[in-house]
């Protein structure tokens, strides 16, 4: 004879915190290129001619 379990509930699980996410016409406001601080340290982020962004230290 074959015991039948029982199923077990799935696991409770916790809700992701929500990302914010931002435009990057809010950050680059008509510009192409801008610079971040983060940590002291200066970096370049640039949107290319293909619309892409690049990032560069």
């Amino acid at each position: 004879m074959i015991a039948e379990k029982t199923p077990t509930p799935p696991a409770q699980c916790m809700a992701a915190p929500q990302i914010r996410i931002v435009e990057s016409t809010d950050i680059f406001r008509g510009q192409t290129e801008i610079m971040i601080k983060h940590e002291g340290v200066i970096y370049r982020m640039k949107i290319t001619r293909q619309g892409k962004l690049i990032l560069n230290k």
